[in-house]
């Protein structure tokens, strides 16, 4: 790929995503791109970069982002997060909102859905205890394409063989050939929407909870910090803050404070440490929340 043509991907794709495409990443442009060229009826990525310097279509701009975001995700992936977020969490929410018993929690960048199901599903599992409160799990991701293929919630034998218990296969999935279906009572708990992490966050209200894993680390010390302090004003002064195991804070923005005791999960930097609870103490937590319905896992 000529180097006129790389700047220009590599120009286009932070402008519109935030992404950044290092030279020795020229490989990824060609292998997701050529395919873009193909739909367009172009002959080469040389081609897509003369149409876009003559005549740029803002369609064909769309598919080359969607195209170049990153999509890699699975059913409780890591697994560690999501026994905080059962564990540690939801423990002290439960206590801290149980006069409002409502709390929200926003999956950003969810890709294919199964980081938001996966939530969906933990809270399922609780139905009986959570009975009276409302949880909403919205969703976001840059590519309506993902986003479709996550509202419909059919994964493949793969896709369901990572990470995801076989109990949970057998009791929240239907078999149809070689694909596995997640059964309305999960799919209805969450919704989703096409949000740029770029773009002003103040249209997406106030969360409790906020997963922002594995999205960082594509993004330049600018963009991370301006999407974590924009994060910082859309979270509760008491919520929680999820980031995957690779990314950090430190050293890009002083509106969080991470937790040393548990990788990936920080508070706003303006509330004490003693906001988390221990290990020991979260199975401690209050149990007020002992009677619940299940009205609250209906789709909103």
């Amino acid at each position: 790929m000529k180097i006129s043509d790389f700047e220009l991907f590599k120009s286009l794709l932070y402008e519109r995503s935030g992404l950044v495409i290092s030279p020795d990443k020229s490989y990824l442009l060609e292998s997701r791109l050529t395919p873009i060229a193909k739909k367009w009826g172009l002959p080469s990525l040389e081609s897509m970069t003369m149409q876009l310097r003559a005549l740029p279509d803002e369609k064909l701009i769309k598919d080359i982002v969607e195209a170049m975001t990153t999509n890699e995700t699975s059913f409780f992936r890591d697994t560690k997060p999501f026994q905080i977020f059962q564990d540690t969490i939801l423990p002290v929410l439960l206590e801290k909102r149980k006069t409002r018993k409502s709390i929200r929690i926003w999956c950003a960048a969810s890709s294919s859905g199964q980081e938001p199901y996966s939530l969906a599903m933990i809270l399922k599992e609780k139905e009986a205890e959570l009975r009276g409160w409302r949880f909403e799990i919205v969703a976001t991701d840059i590519s309506d394409e993902i986003l479709d293929q996550a509202k419909r919630a059919s994964y493949t034998q793969f896709e369901v063989q990572r990470g995801l218990p076989i109990q949970y296969l057998m009791k929240y999935f239907m078999q149809f050939g070689d694909s596995w279906q997640l059964k309305d009572e999960i799919r209805n708990m969450v919704r989703f929407s096409n949000f740029n992490l770029l773009d002003n966050m103040s249209r997406m209200g106030t969360f409790d909870i906020v997963f922002c894993r594995n999205v960082l680390i594509y993004f330049d010390e600018k963009n991370k910090g301006e999407i974590l302090e924009k994060i910082a004003g859309q979270l509760e002064n008491d919520g929680f803050l999820l980031l995957g195991g690779a990314e950090t804070v430190l050293g890009i923005t002083n509106k969080f404070t991470p937790n040393p005791e548990k990788r990936g999960l920080y508070i706003k930097s303006d509330k004490p440490a003693s906001t988390i609870v221990s290990p020991r103490n979260a199975s401690a937590a209050p149990s007020s929340t002992s009677s619940f319905t299940s009205s609250l896992f209906k789709r909103t």
